[in-house]
């Protein structure tokens, strides 16, 4: 299987996402809702300049037809790179599907899973890329 490797602009922007989730942790640590740490996230994004949209809505195009299937995306940054958050105990093999699904609806080619309710962040940051 070959693989196309990722424009610079994306690595630039997932090495400022890795950034900001090591840099929230450190803050913050594990044990807080996960809506604290997508806001605080959020906030280091603007730090680092990147534009990012929160909660957005993802509609499915099908036959021709656009419908609201009520997915949604945590954040998404830059048009380009999709952040699902999580902050608990144990994660679900299913919130990975839903990573992988997510970019195969929107074209994208990387996203991250960000799991905030680990003692080291290093091992709640799982990339992916299509």
């Amino acid at each position: 299987m070959k693989f196309k490797i990722l424009p610079k602009r994306e690595e630039l922007i997932a090495e400022k996402i890795v950034d900001a989730a090591f840099t929230v942790h450190k803050a913050l640590g594990p044990g807080l809702l996960e809506r604290v740490y997508e806001v605080c996230f959020c906030h280091e994004r603007s730090k680092r300049e990147l534009k990012y949209q929160r909660q957005v809505d993802l509609p499915i195009r099908y036959d021709g037809m656009i419908f609201d299937g009520g997915y949604r995306l945590d954040v998404f940054v830059e048009d380009l790179v999709i952040c699902e958050l999580k902050a608990v105990d144990k994660m679900n093999p299913e919130w990975k599907a839903q990573l992988l699904s997510h970019l195969r609806l929107t074209g994208k080619r990387l996203g991250f899973l960000i799991n905030f309710n680990v003692p080291l962040i290093k091992s709640g940051i799982n990339r992916f890329i299509l």
